[in-house]
């Protein structure tokens, strides 16, 4: 009778409790649990090759868990099933194969599907796929004879008769009608790699795909890394088996020695590789970026030295591998790949994004680039080319003139004398982005800003006029309505007398301008990205929110150094100078708003980020101990030197050549400085940013008697998500941290 009476009683306090939660506060458990925040997906949307209609995965009407690919009038909004699930069920088995990725042939015949995936450091890019043909309705896997989801990157040939695709370092060619397999490479190993890159191509050059097909279809031009010379790094599993056992990674840290890069074509049927005739060591220049130059005869290559500050354009024979220069890039600081060389006039010119202006803007080049013609002029920078329509004379591209947090959508004739033209209506303030049809007459446009979560519509273009809206995240906006809430500001510090630093503010919801409260201050601060951009934040800005109604004003800023379209003056003042001038950037922006707020609280300022942002963490805690009493830095570089060479060397050269910037550059070097409450979170299966750094660093602070607090993750990667319940561990630790260590709310 006792027991019954407690569980009844334990029953009424729970409800009590239960009816009394504020639906308007956040908690950890809302925000990473809960399916009351999650945006609703696009869904797959591909353009059709002509623009006249788009593509999109729906839920099949006759088979259970399967899916129809169906064709999108964006006119009329009729659709047509061109692959029913029916049809993308394997014979012998029940179930349609499950779609992850699936892409056209160049001549729109055949449907190539990517499912199975497995993830090769950052994203599943080996798997296996499958071939439907639209006529016959036949569907087969490619790769049979291979080992199961171990395919990379199947492309079908321009004329649709063949596909060729990586399978363990080696590059194949698959005949679609007898599937036929012919190995093009045989040599693959660890170490010697075709057809796709190692690590740090991959993390910094965004090199995955490392083969091509001719134009005609009768050539194939790859990539062939030898890693033969460099070293591995060890990552030591102590937790997934009785005993420990090593992950070794191919890593070529700052100043140490990289792969051999080198560039081939070869006959589709099989044969000798001709090799490009590349001048220099091929451990010291990079190739970052290749493709067929609008011909069958001729390859176009980017060709970077180990500084990257020259980029050399070059065209390779494909018979001979002799090599042609057509024009060169160089810069006192360091050069970006470019990714927008789009042939024009049937191949007579092609574009090129430079910052010879100090500003980065679109050219037309000749072939031979003897003329190099600016297309865009301007002080402003071209974020982004969207599309290039030749047959018009029009290009689309992203850019914002006059809010480096936002993107828009332009256009503007090739002709280098008209006015650019904003296509983006003024009701969509915020950022922008578009999926343009081939044709340039329609787009998937997706916008969102600080206070509102995205919205997706199809539009006509020139005229922006919406069809459809494809997604409106209804239930998501309903239930962050109900979140008690000041909206995101806008905010600009000035440092320095003239340096306009751009930011963001999260009030609390009570917020009383009477009182002063604390500020955590979240940084990331390095050149690959930024924090203060206007749109949807997802969990990480839900979690701010979070903390705002606790009683912070949560902060950031992008300082001199990120990459913002503001000039090239802006971005390259990083330039040997990195851990220096973006953290004295940073403790500036942070004493100017203790004196431009009153309501803020110069007494308790945080400070917060992840990755670069762990390190700027760090820089801050280091040097700037008097601004800043708590600190909490995940995944930080503590030791520069660690890092891996192609992103460090870029912005600090070489440690050989300049080991005072790397000194000077590292948070380790200044961590016998300590003065305020830090917490040091990491991974130990980082592949990325090696726990071995935190491990120096600890070894550092206990050197110095220096009180620190510690939290370790095992075998977790850089992001920290791997394994259950972690996400929601970091964020309930982080926070508890700071609630411990800042005194929230205003006084």
């Amino acid at each position: 009778m006792k027991k019954i009476f407690i569980s009844f009683l334990f029953i009424i306090v729970w409800s009590i409790a239960f009816s009394q939660v504020d639906e308007g506060l956040l908690t950890i458990d809302r925000i990473f649990n809960s399916p009351e925040f999650k945006s609703q997906p696009s869904g797959s949307i591909q353009w059709l090759p002509d623009g006249n209609g788009y593509t999109s995965l729906e839920a099949s009407t006759t088979i259970k868990n399967g899916f129809d690919i169906v064709k999108v009038d964006p006119k009329t909004g009729n659709k047509v099933v061109l692959a029913s699930a029916q049809e993308l069920t394997p014979k012998g088995l029940n179930e349609p194969i499950d779609i992850e990725e699936y892409s056209w042939s160049p001549d729109g015949t055949k449907l190539l599907i990517f499912n199975n995936g497995r993830q090769v450091w950052r994203y599943n890019t080996r798997g296996d796929y499958w071939v439907l043909d639209l006529a016959t309705k036949s569907l087969n896997q490619l790769g049979k004879s291979l080992p199961a989801s171990s395919l990379m990157f199947a492309k079908i040939s321009p004329d649709g008769t063949r596909a060729a695709y990586v399978s363990k370092h080696n590059v194949y060619v698959e005949n679609l009608f007898n599937n036929v397999i012919k190995p093009l490479t045989t040599n693959g190993s660890n170490t010697l790699i075709n057809g796709t890159f190692d690590w740090v191509y991959e993390e910094e050059f965004d090199c995955r795909d490392g083969f091509r097909w001719s134009p005609d279809s009768k050539r194939i031009a790859y990539w062939q890394l030898d890693a033969s010379g460099v070293r591995d790094f060890y990552m030591i599993n102590n937790t997934d088996s009785l005993y420990s056992y090593i992950i070794p990674v191919q890593y070529p840290k700052a100043g140490q020695t990289l792969s051999a890069c080198k560039v081939g074509v070869i006959s589709a049927d099989g044969g000798s590789t001709v090799w490009m005739k590349l001048q220099g060591d091929p451990r010291n220049n990079y190739v970052p970026r290749m493709e067929w130059a609008a011909s069958s005869e001729e390859i176009i290559m980017q060709y970077i030295n180990r500084d990257q500050n020259t980029n050399q354009l070059l065209y390779g024979s494909a018979s001979t591998g002799d090599l042609t220069p057509i024009l060169a890039e160089t810069d006192a600081a360091w050069l970006d790949v470019v990714d927008d060389l789009k042939w024009l006039e049937n191949g007579k010119s092609f574009t090129w994004i430079s910052e010879r202006s100090g500003w980065k803007q679109m050219y037309k080049v000749s072939r031979d680039g003897k003329i190099i013609k600016p297309i865009t002029n301007g002080n402003f920078d071209i974020i982004e080319i969207k599309l290039i329509d030749d047959k018009k004379g029009y290009i689309y591209y992203i850019a914002s003139p006059d809010n480096a947090a936002q993107k828009y959508l332009w256009r503007v004739k090739m002709d280098g004398k008209s006015k650019p033209e904003k296509l983006t209506p003024a009701q969509f303030n915020g950022t922008n982005a578009y999926d343009l049809s081939p044709n340039a007459a329609w787009a998937i446009h997706t916008f969102s800003n600080y206070n509102n979560p995205s919205e997706v519509y199809l539009v006509s273009l020139p005229d922006h006029k919406v069809a459809k809206q494809l997604v409106d995240n209804a239930k998501l906006k309903a239930n962050y309505e109900k979140i008690k809430k000041l909206p995101v500001e806008q905010i600009k510090v000035t440092i320095d007398g003239n340096v306009d630093i751009d930011g963001f503010m999260i009030k609390p919801y009570n917020f009383d301008p009477n009182k002063k409260y604390p500020v955590l201050f979240y940084v990331y601060s390095e050149p690959f990205g930024t924090t203060v951009n206007d749109r949807w934040g997802n969990t990480g800005y839900l979690w701010h929110l979070m903390l705002a109604q606790k009683g912070y004003i949560v902060m950031s800023f992008d300082n001199r150094g990120t990459p913002v379209p503001k000039g090239r003056e802006w971005r390259k003042s990083m330039y040997l100078k990195i851990g220096v001038l973006n953290s004295s950037d940073q403790a500036k922006v942070a004493q100017e708003v203790g004196k431009m707020y009153n309501f803020v609280d110069p007494n308790r300022y945080a400070i917060w980020g992840w990755s670069g942002g762990g390190s700027a963490t760090l820089n801050a805690m280091f040097r700037f101990g008097d601004i800043y009493k708590t600190g909490m830095a995940v995944a930080p570089v503590a030791d520069i030197r660690l890092y891996d060479a192609i992103y460090q060397e870029r912005f600090t050269s070489t440690p050989q050549k300049h080991p005072e910037v790397y000194e000077q550059g590292s948070p380790i070097t200044f961590a016998q400085n300590l003065k305020g409450n830090l917490l040091v979170v990491h991974g130990t299966g980082d592949d990325n940013v090696h726990y071995q750094g935190t491990e120096k660093l600890f070894n550092k602070l206990i050197e110095n008697n220096k009180h620190f607090n510690m939290l370790v993750y095992p075998n977790r990667s850089h992001s920290i998500r791997e394994g259950k319940g972690t996400t929601v561990h970091l964020y309930n630790e982080l926070t508890r941290y700071l609630l411990e260590n800042l005194e929230a709310g205003g006084k």
